[in-house]
């Protein structure tokens, strides 16, 4: 089979499944496993997919996405195209397990989805017991300026609970939302997880959260907790969840010993 994926969680699972092999092309932004997209014809950006590139890769299955806006116009490019697709939109964490298992159906490898799943449930469900007596609030930022941070649509909602965190945005039932400083202030989290889209983690800087005037009196400003995790571990619905699961959960620990 002839595969060509969009976007970077879909290229991840098809590699987790063992099928790097059936990848005939990938989107600019895939970047792991280095190995495997680094040798690959690249189609362009997420939301600038070159829909002829991909048409002459001539797949037999097209992977892409509708959790990033604006998605969904290269969605129906594909079926204009008449290619054939599948472009999951996954919320919670039990979407991101479906989408595998999907994946891993269309594939022809049914029951390496089912022990990739598995191997998930088991590593993030390993250590739910509480940490202490007060679970602590954990905001993530997809962005700094504005701020925007994951609400109750969020896989990262559900990694949260998992690590023994609150989202202080649970109570909003979006996916995302953009906030105003004082609305952060009014929040006070006590530790703020930058996991910036799009930016390197090497080019995280967690200053910019420190030197925010309005957050001075803020618990994760005034105990210094602000903590970088890479996107690629809380904002790509594929595997790597594991480790953002397992980074969030260092994070919990460091705040209930502090």
């Amino acid at each position: 089979m002839r595969v060509v994926s969009l976007n970077c969680s879909n290229t991840e699972i098809v590699c987790a499944l063992g099928c790097a092999n059936m990848l005939v092309g990938v989107d600019d932004h895939s970047d792991f496993p280095a190995d495997v997209v680094n040798a690959l014809p690249r189609v362009g950006p997420d939301l600038g997919i070159d829909v002829d590139k991909v048409t002459a890769l001539k797949p037999d299955l097209v992977l892409g996405s509708l959790t990033v806006p604006g998605h969904e116009k290269i969605v129906a490019a594909l079926e204009t195209a008449g290619l054939n697709y599948h472009a999951p939109e996954p919320v919670s964490l039990e979407d991101v397990y479906r989408d595998v298992l999907e994946i891993a159906e269309l594939l022809d490898v049914p029951s390496k989805g089912q022990a990739t799943c598995e191997d998930m449930r088991q590593r993030i469900q390993a250590n739910i017991s509480p940490a202490s007596n007060r679970t602590p609030t954990i905001l993530v930022q997809w962005w700094p300026k504005p701020v925007i941070a994951p609400g109750k649509k969020s896989w990262v909602n559900d990694l949260l609970v998992a690590a023994g965190a609150i989202n202080p945005l649970a109570g909003r039932d979006v996916k995302s939302t953009p906030l105003e400083d004082a609305e952060v202030l009014a929040l006070d989290p006590d530790a703020v997880v930058i996991s910036w889209c799009g930016v390197r983690p090497e080019k995280y800087r967690p200053e910019v959260v420190y030197r925010n005037e309005q957050w001075q009196q803020m618990n994760a400003i005034v105990n210094k907790h602000v903590y970088c995790v890479p996107e690629a571990y809380l904002g790509r619905p594929s595997p790597r969840l594991v480790q953002g699961y397992e980074a969030l959960r260092d994070i919990v620990g460091t705040l209930s010993n502090s």
